[in-house]
């Protein structure tokens, strides 16, 4: 899995629809573009940081000027 700054990562529950997560990506540690990333969660704003699982995918988006970005949580 691969990822940059933008980009959406769609969580869908394996057994459950309605347990289906969106979150826009706000900080990619790795150059390479590989997890862990900081997500912020639509909905309710929570950021967390990620370690996607089988379950969840990458949608590539462009990012807008007012998008967050660069540092996540804790982050410099």
């Amino acid at each position: 899995m691969r990822a940059q700054v933008g980009d959406w990562l769609i969580v869908e529950g394996l057994t459950d629809a309605s347990s289906r997560r969106q979150g826009q990506i706000v900080t990619v540690d790795h150059a390479d573009g590989s997890p862990p990333y900081w997500v912020q969660w639509l909905g309710d704003d929570h950021s967390s940081l990620v370690f996607p699982g089988p379950d969840a995918r990458v949608e590539a988006h462009p990012v807008h000027h007012d998008t967050p970005g660069g540092a996540g949580p804790g982050r410099s």
